[in-house]
């Protein structure tokens, strides 16, 4: 038997007080006379005898009394396992990942879990806990409480692996606590095999709460499949876990306007099509209706106002009649100097320059052309048949781009198309085997062929480039090449002017790096921020004369349509959507693992881990033999004569 507070028993010491009482108490008798002498002592000697024993029994009595009393108050237990007497630590993982939105038997499975540990837990025992993006140490019940309640969902999870790690490092270093590891989650398959290394210091749980649910529909993608001068046609796809679902509403919005709705069957794919008007601004918002999963119903995307993309082609007794076929006045704002009449002030308001066909790179050429591509400027070299090779090289060298070796006069034919290139990247609808391949007389062969986007049959670059930077090998002219008939041309030279300006696209992903190119010009401490009524972020950014490139992967954090602001001044606006690998209703089997406690409520999981802790109390036991002695002391006083 164990004692909650063992200090007060020095209380018994107190016995010893009625035993002194006891003692020292001297009671005087009264003396009688009467003529029997024999017959009086007999009487006397009885009445003694009955007193001492009166006095015995009822200074037992109030001595167990007293004793039962002290130890009642000093709670006496006996503990049911022989961990009992081990410090024990408890550190929780809560995913608060987005699908644990499914539905439970109360609620959500994550405000499930979280009324379990404001319930279950004692208020002031010591833990700690942690989630996707918060981590509370050495904490309780008692100071968690708000944070809990006011618990949100995370964009980002921790993989499995991780959170079994960080867990272990939130436990202390005293080697004789007992370490119990919580982790609950629904376990959603992430493709990888779930494992968990094995310790014998560390007692796991794994807690999978069970979803009601049998459906989940989600909007995966939006993306233009058709655009006209007057309309744009919005392709939306859907996916679907679980059984199918017919007559699913899908309505499209611009800000709180309803545009249009739709409705499909879906079983595990689906599309959609919208059409909108094209050349308005939209900040869209498509929203479907099923019972599954809230987060990933809603998608935004906005279209913004198209800037033209400015072209300069500076040309040296060569046509550009084929450039301005490609670039037309729709899209781009096309421009054509020759180089004896350009003005070197137009280079830095372009977002392409081409060089068609020069003989020579004079140096004040490339030292401009060096401070645009520095600048964010992107550039494309049409070499001349019999060009000035140090020139073009020497602008190479500063470009930092690959240099021409001698002229080659044999014919070569251009039969390689780099699809992987992220020149081509969605340029083909399929991946073409045999076609009528271009061809070229003389070209040069490149130093390397490192970023090839076309080649010719032996495998050496036709066209070459990344970063902004792109070069022929050869002539486009027709005496020297037939690519300008070729139906390469158009995509090849078309992708190169759409991607030398980044437009925005119509969505970005939350949690996935982005590149979002800003067509502003700041000032020399201006910054643009990224705003909605409820969030402010700062991305990374670097600023370029005319443009602003901004980086954004993990913040923000909340899907949305944000403003792009510089001061007080919105730009335009950009869509941010969550990713969709939570709307995965597949989940781990952990039967398999033998050396984990596994379990499908968190209450019961903590009631298990509190069993170890738990005791037989006594001190009711001892406030009940109080009582009795208690009642045997008055009825000593009151029946025994």
């Amino acid at each position: 038997m164990q004692f909650k507070h063992p200090e007060l028993l020095y209380a018994l010491f107190l016995l010893v007080i009625p035993i002194l009482i006891h003692l020292f108490q001297l009671r005087r008798f009264q003396k009688v006379q009467f003529t029997n002498v024999k017959f009086l002592k007999a009487v006397k000697l009885q009445t003694r005898k009955s007193s001492q024993l009166k006095k015995w029994l009822t200074l037992l009595s109030r001595m167990l009394l007293l004793a039962s009393t002290i130890i009642a108050f000093a709670q006496p237990f006996i503990p049911n396992t022989e961990e009992f007497n081990d410090t024990q630590e408890t550190v929780i993982y809560l995913d608060n990942s987005y699908s644990m939105q499914a539905k439970g038997k109360n609620g959500t499975l994550l405000n499930e879990a979280i009324q379990d540990i404001i319930n279950t837990l004692p208020e002031d025992e010591q833990i700690s806990l942690f989630t996707n993006d918060q981590t509370f140490r050495n904490t309780s019940v008692k100071a968690l409480r708000n944070d809990l309640i006011q618990l949100k969902h995370s964009s980002t999870q921790l993989n499995y692996d991780a959170t079994y790690l960080k867990g272990r490092q939130l436990f202390s270093n005293n080697a004789d606590a007992t370490k119990n590891l919580v982790l609950v989650s629904d376990f959603q398959q992430k493709g990888s095999p779930l494992r968990f290394q094995a310790d014998s210091l560390v007692k796991l749980n794994l807690v999978q709460p069970k979803s009601s649910l049998i459906a989940n529909v989600s909007i995966d993608s939006v993306y233009v499949s058709n655009a006209t001068a007057e309309t744009l046609d919005i392709m939306v796809e859907l996916s679907n876990q679980g059984e199918p679902i017919e007559n699913v509403t899908i309505s499209l919005f611009n800000d709180d306007a309803l545009l249009a709705k739709s409705a499909v069957d879906i079983d595990d794919k689906a599309e959609s099509t919208f059409t909108i008007p094209n050349n308005i601004v939209i900040n869209g918002k498509l929203l479907v209706e099923d019972s599954g999963l809230d987060y990933d119903n809603i998608f935004y995307f906005n279209i913004n106002t198209k800037p033209k993309i400015k072209v300069l082609t500076i040309n040296e007794n060569s046509e550009d009649k084929f450039l301005k076929r490609i670039y037309t006045n729709d899209e781009f704002e096309y421009q054509s100097y020759n180089l004896d009449a350009l003005n070197f002030n137009l280079i830095p308001d372009q977002n392409l320059i081409i060089l068609n066909e020069l003989e020579r790179i004079s140096t004040a050429l490339q030292t401009t052309l060096n401070s645009y591509k520095e600048d964010g400027g992107n550039i494309l070299i049409i070499p001349f048949s019999n060009a000035n090779l140090e020139s073009y090289n020497q602008l190479f060298k500063i470009l930092n781009s690959s240099s021409f070796n001698a002229l080659n006069n044999s014919e070569k034919r251009i039969t390689t198309i780099n699809y992987n290139h992220p020149l081509l990247a969605n340029a083909f609808y399929s991946k073409v085997s045999n076609f009528q391949y271009p061809k070229v007389e003389r070209f040069y062969r490149f130093s390397s062929n490192s970023n090839s986007v076309l080649a010719y049959e032996d495998g050496s670059s036709f066209l070459s480039g990344n970063s902004g930077v792109y070069t022929f090998s050869s002539a486009l002219n027709v005496d020297n090449s037939n690519f300008k008939n070729s139906p390469l041309i158009v995509p090849v030279l078309y992708n190169i002017g759409k991607q030398s300006l980044k437009l925005s696209r119509l969505y970005y992903t939350i949690g996935q790096p982005n590149t979002i190119a800003i067509d502003a010009v700041l000032g020399q401490d201006d910054i643009l921020t990224l705003t909605s009524d409820d969030t402010s972020v700062i991305p990374l950014q670097k600023t370029y004369s005319k443009s602003v490139i901004m980086e954004t992967e993990d913040y923000p954090n909340t899907a949305g349509i944000l403003n792009v602001k510089n001061k007080e001044q919105i730009i335009q606006n950009l869509s941010f959507n969550l990713d969709r690998s939570e709307s995965n209703l597949n989940y781990y089997d952990l039967q398999v693992f033998d050396n984990a406690n596994i379990n499908n409520s968190l209450a019961t999981t903590i009631d298990n881990i509190k069993s170890n802790t738990n005791v037989n109390a006594l001190w009711k036991w001892f406030v009940i033999f109080a009582m009795i002695f208690l009642l045997i002391e008055i009825l000593l006083l009151k029946y025994l004569k």
